[in-house]
């Protein structure tokens, strides 16, 4: 397998994919109000909206493939 250097706008996109995914699971880990009820609570617009731009910076917007290769080559765990 090949394996390409990442711009650093794609490094970019990639680094702010992963801070939103890890704020979602934090997000879906705390329960918000009593145990048993209530929603969790939400992702902030500003992490949404920063991984947002990253992606569109990178060229990555509506390019799911190459994302997420690149993803995959920066952290194989995801």
């Amino acid at each position: 397998m090949q394996t390409a250097l990442m711009t650093d706008r794609e490094r970019t996109a990639v680094q702010a994919y992963l801070r939103l995914l890890h704020t979602v699971r934090a997000a879906f880990d705390t329960a918000a109000g009593p145990p048993g009820g209530g929603l969790p609570p939400a992702v902030p617009p500003s992490v949404l909206a920063e991984a947002e731009q990253a992606l569109a910076q990178a060229g990555l917007a509506g390019n799911e493939e190459e994302f997420f290769r690149l993803l995959q080559s920066w952290c194989p765990e995801t």
